[in-house]
């Protein structure tokens, strides 16, 4: 048991935490919610004794074993899996002693220490160690080679396996999914929701949390509330708390009818049938949960692209390899206006590789890559952090893309991302990972894009910043090709999905439910047949669908015959409607015509809302089959 009561803390000069009290009982899982800065990585530096509280009192349960991850990234010699499996460390206590009974040849203290080993599973370790690496993304290959042959991120996940590895009480992770892929992620969430121990989790990824966690501790000035429910629920709870307060209800109100009128836009559009089909769930929520944005410090949006053409870049046949080894062979793409696609698949498939090509960062080895004139694109990968002028601030930064601007509109513009007052004017190299990220993406959007190619962009931003971004998303008007482990985003945001694998780019017919099975068959093909596994799990995967399919046979019939009214009654309504504007039409000698039309009118405008209605009906059907 873990318990604060009346704790205050302090990091210099600031005030993180005033008179906070709460319990966290053993087993429950709490993940950690706030502001960047608020003081989420304090209290676990508290929990770990790192810094004390400045008044109050806290308590760890007496012989609570703590993991948590190392945040230095080491460079020694050890063996990958070795490396992991020191994250036991009961398991090498032992190992040491039955080393030194061995070495005294003293029999009676090895064969204790022997059955200690079976006891606490030591003859598994290894296994163990190996599932946790794989997961990760390791290659079987790899886990034998040496731990500084990896790169800073990779040494990042061989921390987290190393966590992972000791059988802890209590376990703390900090963003642990910022340097994984998606995949990765599937796996991590498995992995923690049978984790038996204690839990603190520090995350920003709505859906992991709303996975994993059974409690959510939020953090808002200098106080800790902790909700019980997962993420989506304490959504919810802190809605209906803000919305008692007048003025935070006027302005929910405002945020409600900006997300409503975007659902009518859809819902008016049969046209705009596919759009609607990916989002509508993801909007229904929005309108749930976003009293409990409506703080928010950032609000921004993406400006209307000057000129766009169609296609806006083609790639054909393109071979896209590093030295010899092909990365993916034969891609054909063409990216048209008002795309919006998802690349999924395993790390070390080619979707960054991809999102370089097309950003113009390398070049294909074969084939063809055409760009309309109009192109102007939007690269954020995570690389550009560094890249930033360390000495500018964010307004120098502005001013030097835009000499003609005044201080006022780019400070204006700045304070949509966070940064207020002074924060312009200072130099970036102190800024956090999540404040450069904010300025990478305000230079990003003042430039007027009209292809976005997103590489990770929700790294280092905060839930708040995350809704920013996805709102903003929501209301581009260009195309976007977007990677990210971030699958709420990738449901609110995009309308196709495109497999990277075995060198291939293709469409991917299923949702994020899918691909997570997907993954999870990929994964047990790999552990039980060593041949033909990619091959067995898509055969697998393609009967799944095949299924699905049949049951929703009836329902996307429904679906296509209200679509196909739709078509008629619009088409029947503008007709009408270019009658109406007609000037003659009101002239004394047509009055009966006139009341013929406007009775039509009527007549029609009823249907179609009918027919509206009857097609959310069973669009909403559909979704709930899935």
């Amino acid at each position: 048991m873990l318990k604060l009561n009346k704790v205050s803390l302090r990091r210099g000069a600031r005030l993180l935490f005033e008179n906070v009290s709460f319990t966290v009982h053993n087993g429950q899982r709490v993940g950690i919610s706030g502001a960047n800065g608020c003081g989420k990585s304090s209290l676990f530096a508290m929990v770990l004794s790192k810094i004390h509280a400045d008044s109050g009192d806290f308590s760890l349960q007496s012989g609570f074993v703590v993991a948590h991850v190392a945040q230095e990234l080491s460079a020694t010699e050890q063996a990958a899996i070795e490396f992991v499996i020191d994250g036991d460390k009961e398991l090498r206590e032992v190992q040491a002693k039955l080393s030194q009974a061995e070495q005294q040849q003293d029999g009676h203290r090895s064969a204790e220490l022997y059955a200690e080993l079976e006891t606490i599973h030591g003859y598994t370790a290894n296994s163990r160690a190996a599932v946790l690496l794989s997961g990760l993304g390791f290659k079987q290959a790899e886990l034998n080679n040496p731990v500084s042959s990896f790169s800073g991120g990779w040494r990042v996940r061989l921390n987290l396996a190393k966590a992972l590895m000791c059988r802890s009480d209590l376990l703390l992770l900090d963003e642990p999914t910022n340097h994984l892929d998606l995949d990765a992620v599937i796996w991590l969430q498995d992995w923690l929701q049978s984790y038996p121990g204690t839990l603190l989790l520090i995350s920003h990824d709505r859906d992991f949390l709303d996975a994993v966690v059974s409690h959510i501790l939020h953090i808002e000035q200098q106080k800790a509330d902790l909700y019980t429910g997962n993420y989506s629920q304490f959504e919810r709870a802190r809605a209906e708390r803000l919305a008692q307060q007048q003025a935070t209800y006027e302005r929910q109100q405002k945020e409600r009818a900006h997300i409503q009128s975007y659902v009518d836009r859809f819902r008016a559009q049969a046209t705009k049938a596919k759009q609607a089909q990916s989002r509508l769930k993801a909007l229904e929520r929005m309108e749930s949960i976003s009293a409990a944005h409506i703080d928010s410090p950032f609000h921004f949006e993406f400006f209307k692209p000057e000129r766009v053409s169609n296609p806006l870049i083609k790639v054909e046949k393109a071979c896209l390899a590093y030295g010899e080894k092909v990365i993916l062979d034969t891609v054909s793409l063409s990216i048209k206006p008002g795309d919006r696609l998802a690349l999924l698949g395993p790390n070390g498939a080619g979707k960054s590789t991809l999102i370089k090509l097309l950003a113009g960062q390398s070049s294909a080895s074969k084939g063809s890559i055409d760009a309309a004139e109009s192109l102007k694109i939007g690269y954020f990968a995570q690389h550009q952090l560094e890249q930033l002028d360390p000495a500018a601030s964010p307004l120098l930064h502005l001013q030097r893309l835009d000499k003609k601007a005044t201080e006022r509109e780019l400070r204006n513009f700045l304070g949509g991302f966070g940064f207020h007052a002074d924060k312009t004017l200072e130099a970036v190299a102190p800024f956090s990972g999540g404040e450069k990220a904010r300025l990478v993406l305000a230079i990003l959007v003042y430039q007027k894009p009209n292809l976005l190619l997103l590489d990770e962009p929700t790294n280092h931003l905060d839930i708040e910043m995350r809704h920013a971004l996805s709102s903003a998303l929501q209301d581009f008007s260009g195309a976007m090709i977007i990677v990210s482990h971030d699958r709420h985003l990738l449901r609110t945001i995009t309308d196709q999905f495109l497999l990277v694998a075995d060198g291939k780019i293709t469409p991917f017919d299923g949702d994020l439910d899918d691909y997570s099975a997907w993954v999870k068959n990929q994964a047990s093909s790999r552990d039980n047949t060593p041949t033909n596994k990619s091959e067995s799990s898509n055969k697998q995967l393609k009967q799944q669908r095949a299924q699905l399919r049949q049951q929703q046979k009836p329902l996307r019939d429904a679906l296509k015959k209200a679509e196909k009214q739709l078509d008629k009654l619009y088409a029947q309504q503008q007709k009408l409607e270019q009658q109406l504007a007609d000037n003659d039409l009101y002239n004394a000698d047509q009055k009966s015509r006139l009341a013929e039309l406007l009775e039509k009118k009527r007549t029609l405008d009823k249907e179609l809302e009918k027919t509206e209605e009857g097609w959310l009906e069973a669009q909403s059907a559909l979704e709930d089959s899935e």
